[in-house]
């Protein structure tokens, strides 16, 4: 039986320093099939080795086959295939070739993405952070349905950040069009659309036993996620402590290693903690307590990327800026 949407932690007894092997235990995952989107560097890479450590098939759409390839060498039961978030033909590509191996798709990491990039447009003109983090995998979830519905019990992740709350959707001009770009407001719209995503595709999700969530990873310093920042921009220094351990320059800020970022992510996409539950943001592998919107606190989600009003209404927008329309039945 679904539980209804509450965005308050279950405590979990995990915590911030819980490694995504951790979170894993002894489960196995045999005969389970995944796709993780940005699953051969950073969290994903990770997400992708414990996965697949557990005996699932992992598949990895990647941008570059030879850059994977590389990443992808000794880790077994993986599969790359060759996609493009920003690119709507590479998509369906990648889409078509998995529907016809006639497989059921039980876990979706929607794990890639761009961080406070300068202008780019895709294609269609549309900004690159909405496009890559948002849309790109808007349009995947949709063309995959079909064998997210056949797994009886399929789970979608979508990684988002805490920077959701520095903004979130500007419903009159998202692709920055007439106002002046903004790289962080550009950045805080496409990590708040990844949560209100999960909402809303948690709804209409969980009807056919789909289910949906968010994540925020946390500060993981060993990634090339900000590669487009200069050393001013960056927020929260790490540093390294006697232990060799990453602490901060900053109060409250707590870095995490690369395995301590995929933890949330694997423990939305398999524990059975969150059976019969959904739609909900979660770090720290816990689901996310519910902030106000004029929180100063660096954790917590925001009211505007939790309303259900506005996760229907980025639906709507976001089917007529891909022209498909996702329907679930």
């Amino acid at each position: 039986m679904s539980k209804q949407f509450i965005q308050s932690p279950i405590h979990s007894g995990f915590g911030s320093q819980t490694t995504a092997q951790e979170v894993l235990g002894r489960l196995s995952l045999k005969g389970k099939v995944a796709i993780v989107t940005g699953g051969y560097s950073g969290i994903g890479l990770e997400t992708t080795r414990v996965l697949a450590n557990a005996d699932a098939t992992v598949l990895v759409p990647v941008r570059s086959l030879e850059k994977g390839a590389a990443a992808l060498k000794d880790i077994p039961n993986t599969e790359l295939i060759p996609m493009d978030l920003m690119d709507p033909d590479s998509i369906d590509s990648f889409a078509k070739r998995f529907l016809a191996t006639d497989r059921p798709l039980h876990i979706l990491i929607n794990s890639a993405g761009v961080m406070a990039t300068p202008l780019r447009r895709d294609n269609r003109g549309y900004e690159s952070q909405l496009s890559t983090n948002h849309l790109g995998h808007f349009q995947l979830t949709a063309r995959l349905w079909p064998a997210l519905k056949r797994a009886t019990g399929a789970r979608i992740v979508s990684v988002s950040s805490r920077a959701h709350r520095l903004g979130g959707i500007d419903f009159d001009d998202p692709n920055f069009e007439r106002k002046t770009y903004d790289k962080w407001k550009a950045y805080a719209q496409s990590k708040s659309a990844n949560i209100l995503y999960a909402l809303e595709m948690d709804k209409r999700g969980k009807a056919h036993d789909v289910r949906a969530f968010s994540v925020h990873p946390g500060l993981i310093p060993e990634t090339n996620l900000g590669q487009d920042l200069t050393e001013e921009e960056r927020g929260p220094k790490p540093i390294k402590n006697e232990q060799g351990r990453y602490v901060s320059n900053e109060q409250n800020a707590v870095f995490k290693t690369v395995e301590q970022g995929a933890a949330t992510s694997v423990w939305c996409a398999v524990s059975p903690q969150l059976d019969g539950l959904g739609g909900v943001y979660c770090e720290d592998v816990d689901i996310a307590e519910a902030v106000p919107a004029d929180s100063t606190r660096p954790d917590g989600v925001r009211p505007w990327a939790i309303d259900p009003e506005l996760a229907a209404r980025l639906w709507k927008l976001s089917e007529d800026l891909i022209n498909i329309r996702f329907t679930v039945d």
